[in-house]
């Protein structure tokens, strides 16, 4: 079964055909993949679309196509995700998203993060979820610390990132749940 997610102003759902144009549009920006090697091919675009509407079809949950609930507009994607067995903090489950550069600074990224969390903890019931990204990526920390996750001081060499790019060293985010559970029950207060 696949799960839809809602916030206030976001719907989390599966992928549809429509969200492939889109969602090249931003793979291959490149302003939004300044912190990824490369921009994405129309290819390589469709193939993750493929892979991330796959998972969600076979486990319910993933990297979840994102859409405003006033327009029904696509703006990217967030969600949680398996990453490759290579990675340091492997076995994991990462949150992650990527939003098209015009919905940047609404705090989408942070409210469907938000959203992710709370299904990896209370429908999932996950010990700890992470969140890794290349050290020159400001922004994406700012979410991650705005969601609750701590840096690890762990930082490393991406596996699938040649050592000598500028991109390589990546900072590793984490969370428990009972660190969620915490504050989940401070801002209740």
């Amino acid at each position: 079964m696949s799960h839809q997610l809602e916030t206030d102003r976001l719907i989390l759902r599966n992928w549809l055909a429509s969200d492939y144009e889109p969602f090249y549009a931003l793979n291959s920006d490149p302003e939004a993949m300044r912190y990824f090697p490369s921009p994405y091919t129309r290819a390589q675009s469709a193939l993750l679309a493929d892979k991330c509407q796959a998972l969600i079809q076979q486990r319910g949950w993933g990297l979840w196509a994102v859409s405003k609930k006033e327009d029904e507009a696509f703006i990217g994607f967030v969600g949680l995700h398996k990453p490759n067995a290579n990675m340091p903090c492997s076995p994991c489950v990462e949150v992650g998203w990527r939003l098209l550069p015009q919905y940047w600074g609404n705090g989408f990224a942070t409210e469907g993060a938000k959203k992710a969390l709370e299904y990896a903890f209370n429908e999932l019931a996950l010990p700890e979820v992470v969140s890794f990204t290349s050290k020159t990526n400001q922004p994406s920390q700012a979410v991650m610390a705005r969601v609750g996750l701590q840096d690890s001081l762990n930082n490393f060499i991406h596996p699938d990132i040649a050592p000598d790019h500028p991109l390589a060293e990546h900072v590793l985010y984490r969370i428990t749940r009972n660190a969620w559970l915490d504050q989940t029950r401070q801002s209740v207060k």
